[in-house]
């Protein structure tokens, strides 16, 4: 089973590497990083690159797809040609298109969610949703061989339920033991439905207003 993470100029690194790290356990996988051109690949932090060890070309076919999100990369990202038809035909034959956070307005963009409920990351609701999407504001969405995750952190529960429908339960439950997998933060503000209003101001402000304004 070969799993595909798609890298791109500043993509948000736990997206990818969340999922990865879970993921990459799975029995007889192969997990691959692949870009457009092969090399380190900047996130969007500026500080931290991974290293796409093929490119697009020559993975045409994963059985999974995990596509991360990011900001201005991610927009430039959804308006790449090359790219979505990469991930138009890699959709036509894989068991699993996967994303997180804003990833999804990837997906979006190459068709693969028109009038279909996804997730993303909540401060870019509204552009999933021009885009013809039905925004979902759950963990994680299932629909057909397409799961969509939330925010970041959400990433790590979607690679959970993958495992699960890859490997059954007993592997998933392993694995996440094996990487501790517990979460009980410390704040109770790590949903849009719970923050504060002045909490969400802050990290609107924080992360700039292209992606929620589109």
């Amino acid at each position: 089973m070969q799993i595909a993470f798609l890298l791109y100029e500043q993509f948000t690194a736990l997206d990818i590497v969340g999922p990865y790290e879970l993921l990459r356990q799975l029995p007889g996988a192969e997990s691959i990083f692949v870009a457009k051109q092969t090399g380190p690949v900047k996130n969007d932090g500026g500080h931290l690159h991974l290293v796409a060890e093929a490119t697009l070309a020559e993975v045409p076919s994963p059985d999974v797809l995990v596509v991360g999100g990011g900001m201005q990369g991610t927009l430039a990202t959804a308006n790449d040609p090359q790219v979505l038809d990469w991930i138009r035909s890699v959709h036509a034959q894989s068991r699993f298109t996967t994303s997180v956070c804003t990833g999804s307005l990837i997906l979006a963009a190459a068709g693969l969610l028109a009038g279909k409920p996804a997730a993303c990351h909540w401060a870019a609701k509204d552009m999933l949703e021009k885009m013809g999407t039905h925004y979902s504001g759950e963990r994680y969405v299932r629909e057909g061989k397409i799961v969509t995750a939330a925010g970041v952190s959400a990433g790590m529960d979607m690679a959970l339920y993958l495992i699960g429908e890859l490997a059954g339960r007993k592997a998933a439950e392993m694995i996440q033991l094996s990487a501790e997998y517990d979460p009980d933060p410390p704040f109770d503000s790590g949903s849009i439905k719970k923050a504060a209003p002045a909490t969400v101001e802050a990290v609107l402000a924080r992360l700039g207003r292209e992606i929620a304004e589109g």
